[in-house]
């Protein structure tokens, strides 16, 4: 018996997304043992940091390398970093930013639920630009004696509103403030790891636990060396506000496995394949009546990776998108799908292990034709 039959919990397949509430994504077997031989002995934990770091930076063609607990994690000490420094004393002050840079900009346009992670640190978000448009004198106005950083969400909601992500690091540069790319989906392609922080970016940070597939409870905050070296004073096991974003041993390791793990696929092959999937699926569910399948490109988080995009006349099929989207999922095995636009369904065979793709057809053309 499995831990998961014990406690009753039914294994789902995911033709959804690396969505945090799903578990992320599924590790390698090279990350499972990495992870198991770091949990038999005792080591010093800042040391597995700062070397863990070094090589993953080495690998991804950057300056240093902090792995936190997490994206969001990645994003907090990050910005603790930028209002602290190196200075103890500040360290010590966090959450409290009386007398310190206290000040982080954002577009208007790329607010979200992830600034949660900025705020908690204590610090006043700085809001440029509009809804559908930002100017360069928008972001000189609001940098002051008072700005910790800039800090800039990549993803779904980017280029709706913002300026270019270079002109930001130029004018940035220009004031000596940093930029944080949150970056937490952002790979693939694989060449991300190291694209923002080349075009100038102080640091892009990466969820270790979506496409990466190493440990959920990990992240990459890829920078520059001074950050880095700050979120470290910043961060576990110091007594900081980073003290309760606890990495561990196997965490390190394991993400130090995912990252070689991830460099070393052939990431042009499995582009390919995920087409062969998402051609042969429209192929086949637009045979049946009032369904209608396309490729849907990018996918959800702005990922150069196709979907198919299913949409369900009720009238004609006989069945609505949710009780389509329940049946799946109450069915054996449990199938999750995202919701999309004007009854539609998203397909996605990024987080699909081999042959789950048939299963989710098999299944998907059942619920429709059972009516």
């Amino acid at each position: 018996m499995t831990i998961y039959e014990e406690l009753g919990i039914r294994p789902i397949i995911n033709a959804s997304a690396t969505l945090t509430r799903l578990g992320g994504s599924l590790m390698p077997p090279e990350v499972v043992q990495a992870m198991v031989d770091a949990s038999k002995v005792f080591i010093d934990l800042e040391e597995l940091q700062a070397k863990v770091g070094d090589k993953i930076a080495e690998l991804t063609h950057n300056d240093a390398c902090y792995v936190s607990s997490g994206a969001a994690a990645g994003i907090a000490v990050a910005i603790a970093a930028c209002v602290t420094g190196k200075n103890t004393a500040a360290i010590h002050q966090l959450p409290d930013t009386t007398g310190l840079k206290n000040e982080v900009i954002v577009h208007k346009s790329h607010r979200n639920g992830y600034d949660h992670a900025v705020r908690q640190v204590g610090v006043k978000l700085v809001e440029i630009g509009y809804a559908t448009s930002t100017a360069p004198w928008q972001l000189e106005a609001a940098i002051n004696e008072h700005t910790a950083a800039i800090i800039w969400f990549q993803g779904a909601m980017t280029g709706h509103g913002d300026m270019p992500l270079a002109k930001v690091i130029e004018i940035a540069d220009a004031h000596g403030v940093p930029v944080i790319v949150d970056a937490a989906a952002q790979v693939p392609p694989v060449e991300n790891l190291w694209n923002f922080t080349k075009l100038g970016a102080t640091a892009a940070i990466f969820s270790g636990g979506k496409d990466l597939r190493g440990p959920q409870s990990s992240g990459l905050v890829l920078g520059k060396r001074e950050l880095i070296e700050a979120m470290r004073l910043n961060g576990p096991p110091n007594h900081s506000i980073g003290r309760p974003m606890k990495v561990g041993k196997e965490e390190l390791c394991g993400a130090l496995a995912a990252v070689r793990h991830y460099l070393s696929i052939d990431h042009e092959g499995r582009l390919s394949q995920t087409e062969e999937i998402v051609g042969g699926w429209c192929g086949e569910l637009n045979r049946l009546p009032g369904v209608s399948a396309q490729r849907s490109w990018p996918n959800e988080a702005g990922q150069p990776m196709p979907r198919a995009q299913v949409h369900i006349d009720a009238a004609k099929a006989g069945i609505s998108r949710n009780e389509v989207m329940a049946a799946l999922l109450a069915g054996t095995p449990a199938i999750t799908v995202a919701g999309g636009p004007d009854e539609s369904i998203f397909l996605n065979p990024m987080t699909l292990e081999d042959g789950e793709e048939t299963v989710v057809l098999e299944r998907l053309v059942a619920v429709l034709q059972k009516k």
